[in-house]
């Protein structure tokens, strides 16, 4: 796959590159643009980044980085018993408990929620950080949600991190969790209120809370197309609001299409 001339390998974090020691140089910058394009096109364009990770894997499979760059392209794409494989390898070469809670999630898209609640149980929880404990509750109420346990998935959600004051970088994530499980339970005063703490705390868009909070008040947000032309100030997006009360069904849970490869 083409990989741009800018692209060197360097931008690739430093214990990645340490890793990459391990292979001789030629094999290791290639290894390390190909790893490169995966992250960059991550989010953006999950194919590609997928494709770029199976040659990685191809070049240096034996390497941990490379697995666990495969395993979260598999992932982004669906792809969740390639996605879990890859992350079991990483793990094994590594000994680290960190990519316990995707693997969990992985669990989930193969339609295995009750697994994923077993690996939230298990010892390999507390050896997480704060930031991968918080992960494992997203996973264990999604689970639970799976499973058409609504209230159990709200009470997994109460936490001190929801509680808390301060903002991390998952309290966006974790309160809008508990907002969206708050309105599938029909709460809906109480989901609109997290959802808007979810907007104070979500500084980088990682969530649609506003999109959901402006629903929940009645905000359509319509493309208005020029329907006079050549009239000045015409066109774009305009925000108006809806005189209809009615509810807007929205799918809170959508379900995860688990490969069976």
């Amino acid at each position: 796959m083409p990989i741009p001339e800018e692209v060197t390998g360097d931008e690739i974090d430093k214990d990645v590159r340490q890793e990459l020691q391990s292979l001789p140089k030629t094999l290791a910058e290639d290894v390390a643009r190909n790893l490169v394009m995966v992250a960059r096109l991550l989010d953006e364009d999950p194919e590609a980044a997928y494709g770029y990770s199976r040659v990685a894997l191809r070049l240096a499979s034996r390497v941990a980085a490379v697995r666990e760059a495969a395993g979260f392209a598999a992932y982004a794409n669906q792809k969740y018993s390639e996605a879990l494989a890859e992350f079991r390898a990483a793990r094994r070469m590594t000994g680290s408990v960190e990519l316990w809670p995707v693997m969990a999630d992985c669990e989930r898209g193969l339609g295995r929620p009750e697994k994923a609640l077993d690996m939230a149980g298990a010892p390999e929880v507390h050896k997480l950080d704060k930031a991968g404990q918080v992960e494992m509750r997203l996973v264990a109420a999604g689970a639970r949600r799976d499973m058409g346990q609504l209230d159990a998935a709200i009470v997994t959600l109460q936490s001190p991190e929801l509680a808390s004051n301060s903002v991390q970088p998952w309290t966006a994530r974790l309160r809008y969790a508990y907002a969206d499980a708050l309105l599938a339970a029909g709460r809906e005063r109480e989901a609109r209120e997290w959802f808007a703490k979810a907007v104070e705390s979500d500084r980088d868009g990682s969530t649609d809370a506003s999109d959901r909070l402006a629903e929940l008040d009645g905000v359509e947000f319509v493309d208005a197309l020029d329907e006079h032309e050549g009239e000045a100030g015409s066109g774009g997006d305009v925000e108006s609001a809806s005189t209809e009360d009615g509810d807007k069904d929205r799918d809170t849970n959508p379900d995860k299409d688990g490969d069976e490869d």
